[in-house]
C-alpha cells in the first residue's frame, strides 16, 4: 500500500513539471508563419514559369498562400510541402 502511495505521489509531483515541456514543443504561430513564408519563397524561387505559353499561376500555391495569410498555417505548410515534393524541390525539415 505504501509503495502505491509513493508512486502516486511521485507521479503527482512529476506531472506539473513534465506538462510545460510537452506544451513548449508545439510551434508558435510566429514559427508556423515563418515556415509558411520559407516554403512559399522556396517554391516561388525554383518553380517560376517564364516566357510565352506559361500556363498561368499555380492555384495550389495560391491556395497555400491564402491559408498561411488567414492563419491556417498547418494547412498551408502541408500544401506547400506537397507541392515541393511533387516538383522535386528539396526543402529543409521543420524545426
Amino acid at each position: 500500500m505504501r509503495a502505491r502511495l509513493a508512486i502516486l505521489i511521485s507521479c503527482a509531483v512529476a506531472a506539473p513539471v513534465l506538462a510545460p515541456a510537452s506544451l513548449s514543443a508545439q510551434p508558435t504561430n510566429e514559427q508556423l508563419a515563418a515556415r509558411c513564408a520559407q516554403l512559399g519563397a522556396l517554391y516561388d524561387r525554383y518553380n517560376t514559369q517564364r516566357g510565352e505559353g506559361s500556363s498561368g499561376p499555380n492555384l495550389a500555391r495560391l491556395g497555400a498562400g491564402i491559408d498561411c495569410q488567414k492563419g491556417r498555417y498547418e494547412q498551408g505548410i502541408k500544401a506547400l510541402e506537397e507541392l515541393l515534393q511533387r516538383t522535386r524541390i528539396p526543402y529543409p525539415p521543420a524545426g
